[in-house]
């Protein structure tokens, strides 16, 4: 929603210490702003407008309009802020209703930090971001949710592509996947790029679904 080089943040979360923890990290790390920080969902549309994010924190449990619901509403509004869900639920009917709210990462409050701003920066540049216990979670959802598809399609993925949509289907985010394979940071994200235009897709959860049902890796 802003063109600046900073990564806006937005936070929906209703306890008052974590909200001041994630205020500081972000204020007090280069190339992150908090833009604003809300107690409640209820006002949620007017909060996106005022504080425009790039990427949206956003707690589950909250008082009135909670947290998926709420992801449900910003993403049908604003298809371009990133959604993050920041709690400390880690069952799989949280996971799966948040990703299938239009959730773009899913990370635990005990994450430290670091890997919480690396979360951010992930899903802003269009990847996705799962702890390593929800990632393992999120791919056995998928495969449990999702019938197999009977249709054989050739997207023609190259042998490199097929290897990041794997490790995609893994959670790992765009950065760790470079590390990973000794590639570029850019060079990554012009494969995935390749593979959302062959799959047809528009975002990593998307691609990992498509992985999945139609058994692409």
């Amino acid at each position: 929603m802003n063109d600046t080089k900073e990564i806006r943040v937005a936070i929906f979360e209703d306890n008052p210490i974590m909200m001041d923890a994630y205020r500081s990290i972000l204020n007090g790390s280069p190339g992150y702003k908090c833009t604003g920080s809300f107690s409640s969902c209820n006002n949620w549309k007017h909060d996106i407008q005022k504080s425009e994010p790039d990427v949206v924190l956003m707690d589950i449990e909250m008082t009135g309009l909670n947290g998926i619901e709420a992801t449900r509403l910003i993403k049908k509004e604003y298809p371009e802020v990133r959604i993050l869900i920041q709690t400390v639920f880690e069952d799989d009917t949280k996971i799966f209703e948040a990703l299938c709210a239009g959730a773009n990462g899913y990370i635990l409050k005990n994450t430290s930090p670091v890997k919480m701003l690396e979360a951010v920066t992930d899903v802003k540049t269009g990847g996705v971001a799962f702890n390593p216990v929800v990632a393992a979670k999120v791919a056995s959802l998928f495969r449990r949710f999702i019938a197999p598809s009977q249709t054989i399609n050739d997207y023609h993925l190259t042998e490199r592509e097929k290897e990041i949509l794997q490790l995609l289907t893994e959670g790992m985010p765009m950065p760790r996947i470079a590390e990973k394979i000794f590639l570029g940071y850019e060079t990554v994200r012009g494969y995935v790029k390749n593979i959302y235009q062959k799959l047809h897709v528009a975002s990593a959860t998307e691609a990992v679904a498509k992985a999945l049902k139609e058994k692409l890796v």
